[in-house]
């Protein structure tokens, strides 16, 4: 009886190894939206950070991952070219770092609010994609199966 409960104890540890070896070939790619709502550098920091230590996590397992950093409102100034105080990190990410698994988008509703109220067109900085609505944009990558994060 021992020898058969050892035989299915090592059946079983040898078919969660399988198991998870082939979870991480199976090709999946994971997704990520994180969401930036405010005028904060720490939280802008953080939330790159927050980017830089997933994609690093799963490039470590040799699994794929793309991450949307999404702002709108106050967050929106992480991606204004005039007063982001992130801009080189994002340059530097996007380009060299991780380039193709992280995208950032920029709320054009709050741009064109933020148009409106200083009375001057809003640049947003060139790695950045302007999407029509920052929190449908997100609601649409969560009906699509993205995770989502808010730091």
């Amino acid at each position: 009886m021992r020898d058969f409960i050892l035989r299915i104890a090592t059946v079983a540890l040898m078919s969660i190894g399988y198991i998870s070896a082939s979870s991480a070939a199976d090709g999946k790619t994971h997704h990520v939206a994180i969401q930036i709502d405010q005028n904060d550098p720490q939280i802008m920091n953080l939330v790159i950070n927050n980017a830089a230590n997933v994609i690093g996590y799963y490039q470590s397992r040799h699994e794929d991952v793309d991450i949307d950093i999404v702002a709108y409102g106050p967050g929106l100034h992480m991606l204004r070219a005039d007063t982001s105080p992130v801009k080189d990190r994002i340059k530097r990410l996007k380009d060299m770092v991780f380039p193709g698994k992280i995208q950032f988008s920029a709320c054009d509703n709050t741009r064109q609010g933020m148009e409106k109220a200083e009375g001057h067109e809003i640049a947003i900085l060139p790695e950045a994609t302007v999407v029509p609505s920052g929190v449908v944009h997100l609601m649409e990558l969560q009906e699509q199966g993205w995770s989502y994060v808010r730091p």
